[in-house]
């Protein structure tokens, strides 16, 4: 089955300390992204969800302020794809932190939704977020 793959970047003026730890926290992530409730733990293995149930996964690997690794998946997928794989890049830099995000395995033809969907649902309200603190 072919797939599509996602790379987006953006600069957020905060610590990768302080970023981490708002993406595994299930009221941060809710309130940084401005969305439906999200349900997160700092624990591989854990399950998550977000927006209201909109995404699931389970957590796969957590590199202290570094990289948060996770099986993703949308409402939309097709009930036999397989779960994408994200992973959350936490770069710190003069700014603030480079946050680079990567999904791959994302059911052919999505990708480009999606990809929009990441700038809109999570980019923009998270520099909002993090500029505001």
């Amino acid at each position: 089955m072919k797939s599509d793959s996602i790379k987006i970047s953006i600069v957020l003026p905060d610590t990768p300390e302080k970023i981490y730890k708002a993406y595994l926290n299930s009221k941060q992530h809710t309130a940084m992204t401005g969305g439906g409730p999200a349900k997160i733990f700092a624990k591989v293995g854990s399950k998550f969800t977000a927006w209201d149930g909109y995404c699931s996964g389970k957590i796969l690997e957590l590199i202290e302020y570094k990289k948060i690794t996770s099986t993703w998946r949308a409402v939309e997928f097709p009930e036999n794809a397989e779960d994408s794989i994200l992973e959350i890049l936490l770069e710190p830099i003069a700014k603030g932190t480079n946050l680079t995000l990567i999904q791959t395995n994302v059911p052919d033809g999505l990708g480009k939704n999606y990809k929009s969907g990441w700038n809109d649902f999570y980019f923009k309200p998270m520099l909002e977020y993090f500029s505001n603190k």
